[in-house]
């Protein structure tokens, strides 16, 4: 091809839609950029904190082992004992973990009084006895003060993989 033929083409190709055609490109020496690989960032789910907090549960506590054992044919004093333990160590990790508050900072058993001028939010406060049609009572007895998460401190998620709550472990001898 002559360099003016090519000058031509290349000169209305880049006029009329701004690219060069490709076999003068390639015929000069000139490639296509390759793009950049496009490196994605991990997307963030809700489920992700609640699969990490049942990881933590179970590498502090074994809460899932527990759970998932079948303990009928254990005597009460044995799952007593068990738990025991895994309270303790459940509690612990929710406490470092989760800041837990009171919905209703009162005294179960004891008389509480609700704004009469609208329902209570059905997420907050659960009616439960002979509730009157219109969901507005004035008041009731506090029988749980429910439990809400003022604050998160869950360890960023690295590249573990959340679904696997427990490795196996295989012990070599």
């Amino acid at each position: 091809m002559s360099r003016i033929t090519a000058a031509f083409r290349s000169f209305f190709s880049l006029l009329f839609s701004g690219i060069l055609p490709e076999d003068i490109a390639s015929a000069y020496g000139y490639t296509k950029a390759k793009p950049a690989p496009v490196v994605e960032t991990p997307k963030i789910k809700p489920s992700d904190g609640a699969l990490q907090m049942l990881q933590i549960l179970q590498r502090d506590s074994r809460l899932i082992d527990f759970l998932m054992e079948d303990i009928a044919a254990y005597a009460d004093d044995q799952v007593g004992a068990a738990v025991r333990s895994v309270h303790s160590d459940c509690r612990d990790s929710l406490t470092r973990h989760l800041t837990l508050v009171p919905v209703i900072d009162g005294v179960e058993g004891t008389p509480q009084k609700l704004d009469t001028s609208k329902a209570p939010d059905p997420a907050r406060i659960k009616l439960i006895g002979n509730v009157p049609a219109n969901g507005k009572p004035p008041g009731g007895t506090l029988r749980h003060r429910g439990w809400m998460v003022s604050s998160v401190n869950l360890p960023a998620i690295g590249k573990q993989e959340l679904t696997i709550l427990a490795p196996a472990e295989i012990e070599v001898e």
